[in-house]
């Protein structure tokens, strides 16, 4: 069970990390630790599986880890929208 929650943990800090972002914060933690164990459990511990099953289920996120996986991918529209804009 301990190395189980330590992967989850190890997952959210990279899900929610952006590039600049080297782990998430508490409060981002806590916001989807709820969904990955509702949603993802059978994933854990593999950290690329649970991205691609929140990703996946999105629909379902609690509004508080939606708000958190947006905030995760917010940066690479931005970065996206300048490089476009550049061209």
């Amino acid at each position: 069970m301990t190395m189980k929650r330590f992967a989850v943990f190890a997952l959210l800090a990279t899900v929610t990390a952006t590039p600049v972002l080297a782990e998430a914060t508490a409060a981002q933690r806590a916001a989807c630790t709820p969904d990955v164990w509702r949603l993802c459990a059978s994933e854990i511990p593999n950290v690329g599986a649970i991205k691609l099953c929140l990703r996946r289920e999105r629909p379902k996120l609690s509004p508080a880890c939606r708000t958190v996986m947006d905030e995760g991918e917010r940066p690479a529209v931005a970065t996206r929208a300048v490089a476009s804009r550049q061209n």
